[in-house]
Formats: C-alpha cells, sequence, structure tokens
C-alpha cells in the first residue's frame, strides 16, 4: 500500500478519501473508520459465503484482509462463490480469490496465508478472525484463543436455506455506540429545584431512561459543561438529572444534548454458548426455531465429521442419522431445548439441504457477518448477541415433489442450488423473463446473486439505468472498477456478471433510458407484457412510484426494497393479493417554517439551509432570471404582470448586468467582501434594530427567549477562516457566473483586494417589516407602479447584449475543487457564528445541504439477499399471502424483524367484487361505442353516463340525440381519434378510460375504476 493510501486512511480521520467513503463516512463516522483502518481481519473459508464477507469488508476499508482456504475449488463452487471462473477449478480457493478482491479497493491490501495450518501465532495477529464453513472442532479451538487474546471472532454457516452466526467480542469489549443515531438535542423551557427539565412544548426530547445529557447556555444553574447527567425520563417533554441542591436557581436558556457513553461488555466463548446460547430472534413468527436449529446445525456439522461429507440431499437414511445424532446433542446440552422434543420434520429438511448453497443466503448472512466484523474492529454499533439463526424455508417451491434423483449432483455449476430446489424449479429460475430497475449498489448485488442462480439464462434480463459511474460508487457498487469510472452503469454492470458466469451471454438488455412517461415508447405494452416480474433498485420515490403503477397496471409481481445506512427493507408487490408500493407514504420531511430560516435559526441545520439558499439565489436563480430577461422578449411585461416580489427581480437583474457587472476577477472578490458585510453584518443589524436584544412580547415576555436566539453582527476577520472561505469562495463562483478567469490568487492578494477597498456602514432602516413567528405573514416591500415602471426602463435594452449570458452554477456536491460545498460550509458557519451557535465541518455540511443518502455495503448485500429468497415465491407463482414476507433491518441493533404484506381490498359495485388496487374492468375487442355501452350495462350492471379518455370527453349521455348517433358506430379507437383529432401512435396497444355510471336503481356509483381496452 503506498504511502499516500496509507496517509489517507490511517494518519488522520479528517484525510479519509471521501471521494470513495462519502456515503459510508455518514453510517459510521471517521472515528469508527479510523479504527477499521488500523485493524486486520482474517477470514477462514472462501466458498460462496466467506467471498461475500470478503468482498464487503474490504469495500469498507479495513487495514488489511488476510484470507486462508487451501481447499481446491470444485465446479460446485461457482453456485456462489462469484469471484471463481471455470477455468479456476481445482486450484486453491485462497490463491484464485485474493487479486480479484484486491481489485476492490486500493487501499486495502489481500494478503493469503502461506501457514499450514491455523497456529495460536497467527490468530493472535489479527483484530478480528472469521470462520465461515468450519467443524464445530475448529471453531471451537479457534475460538479459545480469540477469547483468551480478547481477539473479534466471527463464525458464520449457510446450509440451503438456513443460517447462523456466532459473535464472540471477548470477555472486554468496549462498545462507543450502541445504534449510531444522532444524538438529541433540544431547548429548555425551564429547570426546578428537583431537577425537573421541561423542554420546549413543540419538540419531544426523545430520551430513554438511563441516557445521559449534557447542558450549554444554562443560566443561573451551574449544570453548563461537558460532565454528562444520567437522565430519568418522567414525560415526552420532561426528564429528571437529579438533585440541584447547591447549584444556584434556574433563569432562563440553556440546551440540552444527549451523550453517547462508551459500554464495556462481555461475551461468552463458544464453548460456553453451546451449552446455554443467547439467541437473537431473527423471526418472531418462529419463535421456537432458533433452539431447534441449534441442535440441527450441532448434529449436521458431527455428521460432517463423521463422514467426511454432508448429509446428501432428500437422503432419508442421512436424514435419520442426523435425528440421531440431535438427541445425543439434547442429551449432552439439555438446556437448549429445557427438555422439549426435537422438531423431526424442521431438522430432517435441515439434513436435506446441508449440502446445498445458496446466493440469498450467502449475501443475507454475508452482510450480517461483515457488519459484525466492522464492529468488532470499530466498537461502533450493538453486536449480536451471540447467536442468530434464521431460515426461509417458505421459499421451497409448493408443487414440486423433491426426490434424491431430482436433487442429484450432474456436475453444474448450479448443483448447489439444485440441491435445495431440484432441477424442475431451478429451470424455471432458468427461464425468467425479468426487468431490473436501476444497476447502482442494490442493482450490482442483484445481478451478481441472478448470474449465480442462473436467472434468465433461458430468458432475458432487462437493464436500465441512465447514470454514469463515479469513483464515490466504488465503496459499494462492487462490480465496478476504477478503470469504470465514467462508463454508463447498465452496460458495465451487465458486462461484469456476464463474465462471472458465461451462460448469461446473449440474455442481457441493457438500456440507458430513465423509466417514465416520456420513454412509454421504448418500455412500451409488449415490454411489459413480457415479463414475469420487475425488481426495482432504485433511489427516488418518484421513480419507484411511476414503475408501481405500471407493475399494478400490467398486473406484474414487483420486489421493491431500499437501504439507508445500516437500515433496510424489503417489500413484496402481487397481483390481486397484496397493496402495491404506493398504497402507503411515508410522512413528509418537517420543514424548516421560513421565519426561523430567515431571521431565527437555532442549530446548525437552520444555517446549512439557509446558506444552500443563498448559494442557489447568488449563483443560479439570480442568473438564469438574467437570462431570462436577454432572451425572452416580454419578460419585463410578464414579470410585471406577475403578483410577488417583482421589484426584487428586476433589481438583481439591473445589479447584475449594470451596477454590479465584473470584469475583473479583483470585482468578484470586492463583490464577495461587500456581500459578507450585507448578510452577516447589515441584515443583523436590521434584525437587532427592529427587535432590541431588550424588546418583549405583547405579553410582556423577552422576545429572544425559546428558541429565538439573539445574534451578534460580525466584523469580517481575514483571520477567521471561515470567513476567508467566504471571500474566496464566492469571488470564484461570481467570476464563473461572467466567465471570468479565475487569477488564482494567494491569501494575501486576497486581502489586498479588501484592504484597499472602502466598505460601507451599514445604517438600519425604519419600516422594513420582519416575520417574527411561523404565523404571521409579512407581504413583500410596497413597490407602486410607477416605480416599477422606473426600475424596468433603468434596464438595459437585451439587444444591446446580444449574445451575452451569464453561466448558472449546476450545485455539485461530489467535486471538491469546484467551491459549492467550500462556499455553502464558509456561509452557515458565518452565520453559526451570528447566532453562537457551533458550526459544522465541511463533511457534514456536505452531507445535509447535498442530501446525501448514507449507504454501506453490508446493509445493501443483506437487503438483496432477502429480496432474492422472495424472488423464489414469485417465480413459483405463489397466490397466498401468508407465503410472501416483507422484511424490515437495522443492522446497527441489531434488528430483523418480518410481516406478511398488507393485503389489497376488496369493493363491491353493482353486485360485482373488484380489487380496490388492481381492479378494473378489461375489454379485449374494439367494440363499437354502442357495443360498449351494452356490454357494460349486460357484464356489469351499471349504464355509463359518461366516458372519457385522458382530458377528452367522449360520450355523454345529455349530447344532442344527432351527436350520438354520429358516435354510436365509430369503435372505440375511432372514436378517440375523432374527439382528439391525432391518430394513436403505433406502439400504443392499451388505451384507459374513465366512466361515470349508474347503478340499476338510477343512483350514481362512486369510486369506479379505469377501463382498459386491449388492442
Amino acid at each position: 500500500m503506498s504511502d499516500k493510501s496509507d496517509k489517507m486512511q490511517i494518519d488522520n480521520a479528517g484525510e479519509i478519501d471521501e471521494s470513495l467513503y462519502s456515503r459510508q463516512l455518514y453510517v459510521l463516522g471517521h472515528e469508527a473508520m479510523k479504527k477499521m483502518a488500523n485493524s486486520n481481519v482474517l477470514i477462514v473459508g472462501l466458498q460462496g459465503l466467506g467471498i461475500e464477507i470478503a468482498k464487503n469488508i474490504v469495500l469498507a476499508g479495513v487495514k488489511s484482509l488476510t484470507l486462508y482456504d487451501p481447499g481446491k475449488t470444485e465446479v460446485a463452487d461457482l453456485s456462489a462463490q462469484f469471484f471463481l471462473r471455470e477455468d479456476d477449478v481445482g486450484k486453491r480457493r485462497d490463491q484464485v480469490s485474493q487479486p480479484r478482491l484486491a481489485e476492490l479497493n486500493s487501499y486495502v491490501p489481500v494478503h493469503v496465508l502461506e501457514a499450514k495450518d491455523l497456529s495460536e501465532e497467527e490468530v493472535a495477529r489479527f483484530q478480528v478472525v472469521v470462520l465461515t464453513n468450519a467443524s464445530l472442532e475448529e471453531q471451537i479451538r479457534v475460538n479459545e484463543i480469540t477469547h483468551k487474546q480478547n481477539i473479534g471472532f466471527v463464525s458464520t454457516d449457510t446450509r440451503g436455506l438456513f443460517g447462523n452466526i456466532f459473535v464472540d467480542f471477548g470477555s472486554s469489549f468496549a462498545l462507543i455506540d450502541a445504534n449510531g443515531e444522532e444524538p438529541h438535542s433540544g431547548i429548555i423551557a425551564g429547570i426546578d429545584e428537583e431537577g425537573n427539565v421541561a423542554a420546549l412544548d413543540e419538540t419531544r426530547h426523545n430520551l430513554e431512561d438511563g441516557d445521559y445529557v449534557k447542558f450549554t447556555e444554562v443560566e443561573g444553574l451551574d449544570i453548563n459543561g461537558d460532565t454528562p447527567r444520567k437522565i430519568k425520563v418522567t414525560g415526552p417533554y420532561s426528564f429528571n438529572i437529579g438533585s440541584v441542591d447547591g447549584l444556584g436557581t434556574y433563569k432562563k436558556g440553556g440546551l440540552f444534548t444527549q451523550v453517547k457513553m462508551p459500554q464495556e461488555i462481555s461475551f461468552g466463548s463458544l464453548k460456553e454458548q453451546l451449552a446455554k446460547p443467547e439467541l437473537l430472534i431473527s423471526d418472531f413468527a418462529k419463535m421456537e426455531r432458533p433452539a431447534q436449529l441449534h441442535v440441527g446445525f450441532m448434529a449436521v456439522q458431527a455428521f460432517q465429521q463423521k463422514h467426511g461429507r454432508a448429509p446428501r440431499p432428500q437422503n432419508t437414511e442421512d436424514a435419520n442419522e442426523v435425528l440421531h445424532l440431535a438427541k445425543s446433542v439434547t442429551a449432552e446440552y439439555p438446556d437448549v431445548l429445557s427438555g422439549g422434543e426435537i422438531d423431526e420434520k424442521l431438522l430432517t429438511q435441515l439434513s436435506f439441504q446441508a449440502a446445498g448453497e445458496l446466493p440469498a443466503m450467502t449475501a443475507l448472512f454475508g452482510g450480517m457477518a461483515a457488519q459484525e466484523v466492522l464492529k468488532g474492529c470499530s466498537g461502533k454499533f450493538g453486536p449480536i448477541r451471540q447467536w442468530v439463526y434464521f431460515d426461509s424455508l417458505e421459499s421451497l417451491p409448493k408443487d414440486v415433489a423433491l426426490t434424491e434423483q431430482s436433487v442429484a449432483p450432474t456436475g453444474s455449476r448450479y448443483d448447489r442450488q439444485v440441491a435445495v430446489f431440484g432441477k424442475e424449479f431451478t429451470e424455471k429460475i432458468f427461464a425468467v423473463k425479468t426487468f431490473l430497475v436501476g444497476s447502482g449498489a442494490i442493482g450490482c448485488e442483484m445481478l451478481k446473486n441472478w448470474a449465480l442462480m442462473g436467472l434468465g439464462k433461458d430468458g432475458e434480463i432487462h437493464v436500465t439505468d441512465n447514470d454514469v459511474i463515479e469513483k464515490s460508487n466504488l465503496n459499494r457498487q462492487f462490480l465496478f472498477r476504477p478503470k469504470d469510472v465514467g462508463k454508463h452503469k447498465s452496460v458495465t454492470a451487465t458486462e461484469a456478471v456476464a463474465e462471472m458466469n458465461p451462460d448469461l451471454k446473449g440474455h442481457f438488455d441493457a438500456k440507458l433510458d430513465k423509466v417514465g412517461p416520456d420513454t412509454e415508447n421504448i418500455f412500451d405494452d409488449s415490454f411489459w407484457k413480457s415479463l414475469d416480474f420487475v425488481t426495482n433498485a432504485l433511489d427516488n420515490v418518484d421513480a419507484r412510484t411511476y414503475v408501481d403503477r405500471r407493475c399494478v397496471f400490467f398486473q406484474k409481481p414487483l420486489l421493491e426494497s431500499g437501504t439507508l445506512g445500516t437500515k433496510g427493507n424489503v417489500q413484496v408487490v402481487y397481483p390481486n393479493l397484496t397493496e402495491s408500493y404506493s398504497s402507503s407514504q411515508d410522512p413528509p420531511e418537517k420543514g424548516i417554517p421560513l421565519c426561523t430560516l430567515r431571521s431565527f435559526p437555532n442549530k446548525v441545520d437552520h444555517t446549512i439551509a439557509w446558506a444552500k439558499s443563498i448559494f442557489q439565489g447568488y449563483f443560479t436563480d439570480n442568473v438564469e432570471s438574467v437570462n431570462l430577461f436577454l432572451s425572452q422578449p416580454n419578460f419585463v411585461e410578464s414579470t410585471l404582470k406577475q403578483t410577488g416580489d417583482q421589484k426584487s427581480i428586476l433589481e438583481n437583474i439591473k445589479s447584475y448586468l449594470v451596477d454590479e457587472r465584473p470584469t475583473t476577477f479583483k470585482e468578484c472578490v470586492q463583490w464577495a467582501r461587500l456581500e459578507f458585510e450585507k448578510k452577516f453584518n447589515g441584515d443583523i443589524s436590521q434584525l437587532l434594530y427592529n427587535f432590541p436584544k431588550d424588546a418583549t412580547t405583547s405579553t410582556g415576555a423577552p422576545f429572544w427567549s425559546g428558541p429565538k436566539r439573539a445574534p451578534d453582527a460580525l466584523e469580517f476577520d481575514f483571520n477567521n477562516q471561515d470567513h476567508l472561505d467566504f471571500l474566496i469562495a464566492g469571488a470564484n463562483l461570481r467570476a464563473f457566473n461572467y466567465g471570468i478567469r479565475g487569477d488564482d490568487l494567494d491569501v494575501s492578494e486576497y486581502k489586498e483586494v479588501v484592504d484597499n477597498m472602502t466598505v460601507p456602514k451599514f445604517e438600519p432602516k425604519s419600516g422594513i417589516k420582519i416575520q417574527a413567528n411561523e404565523n404571521e405573514s409579512v407581504d413583500p416591500v410596497d413597490a407602486d407602479s410607477e416605480e416599477l415602471t422606473q426600475l424596468a426602463n433603468s434596464l438595459p435594452p437585451p439587444s444591446s447584449l446580444a449574445g451575452f449570458r451569464l453561466t448558472p452554477v449546476e450545485f455539485e456536491k461530489d467535486d471538491d475543487t469546484n467551491f459549492h460545498i467550500q462556499f455553502i460550509t464558509a456561509a452557515s458557519n458565518c452565520r453559526a457564528q451570528n447566532y453562537a451557535i457551533d458550526g459544522a465541518d465541511r463533511h457534514k455540511t456536505k452531507f445535509i445541504a447535498g442530501r446525501i443518502i448514507p449507504a454501506i455495503a453490508t446493509t445493501t448485500a443483506l437487503v438483496t439477499g432477502l429480496v432474492c429468497l422472495e424472488l423464489y415465491k414469485v417465480v413459483d407463482k405463489r397466490e397466498v399471502i401468508e407465503d410472501y414476507k416483507n422484511g424490515f433491518v437495522n443492522l446497527a441493533l441489531p434488528f430483523l424483524g418480518f410481516s406478511e404484506p398488507i393485503a389489497s381490498q376488496k369493493m363491491e359495485i353493482a353486485g360485482v367484487e373488484l380489487d380496490k388496487i388492481w381492479g378494473r374492468y378489461d375489454i379485449h375487442e374494439n367494440l363499437t361505442l354502442k357495443q360498449f355501452l351494452e356490454f357494460f350495462e349486460k357484464n356489469y350492471n351499471l349504464t355509463v353516463t359518461m366516458l372519457s379518455q385522458n382530458v377528452s370527453l367522449l360520450y355523454a349521455s345529455f349530447f344532442p340525440p344527432a351527436k350520438l348517433n354520429e358516435k354510436y358506430d365509430l369503435t372505440l379507437t375511432e372514436l378517440v381519434e375523432a374527439v382528439t383529432k391525432k391518430k394513436l401512435e403505433p406502439h400504443v396497444k392499451t388505451l384507459i378510460f374513465e366512466v361515470c355510471a349508474e347503478d340499476q336503481d338510477g343512483e350514481d356509483v362512486d369510486d369506479i375504476p379505469y377501463v382498459c381496452l386491449h388492442l
């Protein structure tokens, strides 16, 4: 590893390569990543599960990864080991895996352990040791070494649709943050002599008993400082901090902030935990299964130790021996089942599947186990205590009779999948025709799993993504390499997985088109009808909602998923069975009131939002208004007719084109200095003129109290880095607008420009209105028509500036050289200084201003594993809602939860039952209007009174008889073309009609579904 990369990853947390790790940094934070970057990890066992874990932790950025698996690769390894190729068969797994893992992250060296066995000396070199698919004897031996030396230990195994994880971080493990959530904070309304703290009524404190808080800005009571106090919650807006005797009497003010206190936790060794396992429930519908599977896995491992192989698929003789061994286990460890009986049916299935290996399960457990490794390295997030068992037996095909013959190996790369599902169902997987929308983080993982499954190798996989690869994608979109930056995601991703499994070559259709109303000629009716199901891998709600609507319309199953840091979810949408994605919506984000943003910020989120808004105003919105003035002949006239602040629009145009138009870079510097004076001195002075620090409200209460913090005007200080950054970034962005080349001035030259200019002293004005609270409305400054006319006449004629245009700034958060984040950070921090608010560094500012979605590869892997477990059910065409599971995970806690999808509701219209979401009236013949009306009355007991298509009214019962007679004999398509005066496009294969109708009693019927005409 080079000196440069070593420094970036280890020496200074601020120097972590944010262009690569940006999304992950918002999940883990600098301190946790710094600890990870000092951690060496060993992985033993490199079949599918081991390689999945290795991939995730290399992407995450540990100091080094060492591999140990001297076993020779087999053809069947290709079922789940995605870094193996067919010509690797017969070679050492660790040696063929090393170079491909090393490609993932140039900052993480990947080594192969050449030792003959894992000695105590070898194990002691690592911070965390991972064992996958290892014998129980080997797990116990290695764990005795790690537990004695307080080295992290993770062991995990998958057997078909079953899997487990065991975690032991030693007898003394420092947990620095149990959940990774942002510390809660709030404003204090009062503290009484009993130590009862009242928060402002507007916001819940969100604290829990046992939390710790610290205080700042409290007046009268000596509790400010860094010493945290333990609290007891007394209500949603109050808590108690214990005795405050001798600390004074509360007067006013104050903020509280939650403090994450480090914890020391201890783990039992594997030998101890075998006898009395501490089990984390992964599926609350299967509460009894973890203990059963604890016995079952030990029995399978005992079988494998005895015979040197796993139990054979669907072999009753081997299964009976596993059951016999399970009884021996319960005799040796009687506390596990607490005297209960062995679930023979469950453990028989475990035996039947023990030789299987599925990419869905390796992705699920590989993501979960890798997150445990990162916890062991960093102390961030709560570890698994100490076992997790999980199964997805529901994914087995329902109506396929599995026999020894149907699951027998044939020497194929799919043998370990066939061992679980059989040849018949595996061929159904091969024949799938599907559509993956998006090929970013979730899309890459999905394609990898599909390639290993052979999904679509006899069918077709359509993939679309209009995005190109950026460096920051490489941290979690593992199909891409540095050489791919700038290439199209969909093309690159499909090429990569076709290399993983050559059977899929020629079966991908990679598109670059955004799915939406504008591309319905590309993704037309024939395209949607050809699909078996659709999978979303999107990062925005609008696109998800559109795809959901298309799936509902074309009656296609949809697999929906998403991640947010360590959190993830999976939703199954199945026609005429479940609700759709759009049936429920997240609550809207709570916005910042305008009065808070403009005049009364009380936390750094407010100042960042304000800084982003002035960035947008200075360098984009005002510039675009100028360009509209120069290009649209009637711009001034139309502006004068608008409601709103026409005066400001015209004043900005005059300022940008006449009064403050720069011709040199130094004039841009002068502009930035004057804007600093205006924003951080003049506007604040005006605010204090309107509302002095001793101002009171109409009730006599202090105006500056509660969430309102009294500000102070700033004096420009060249030695203040935020002041200087505002000047430099503002000048360069102004120069960009005008196409003026930046002069690459050094700091002394900026200082010289500022020292030689005159900054007018601000004088407050009377008559300026400032909104004091959210409910108060303040109209724009009045401007009479004569004043506006004079202002409009003072603008230069656009013809005099023919060809001149300004260049608006397009906000780009990931370019560290474009001054965007530098300006917003500086402006936000200067604003924070005005109000004595703690500022934010560039990293946090970028996260908030750029609306960055935190992401980490571990969660993505786990979520796609859960999606693929549901995919098996969709391929099996299950029509029982209880068979499907929506999933919810939070790897930080850790938590896994599942629920049945919500059923779609039914309704009855005129005696005919329809589904509220999926229901509609389908017509498969291009009827005449008269036939259509008769058809509806005969089949649905409805008399149609109006018929429309889009915005065109085609028929109404109140039309004059002569007009109706002209329409009755027209077919529905002829009627549409006649009314709209447009020919139908050739790609249109369906038409949607809306109807109004009466029932047989002549009563209007509400909520009638649409009519779909299939052409």
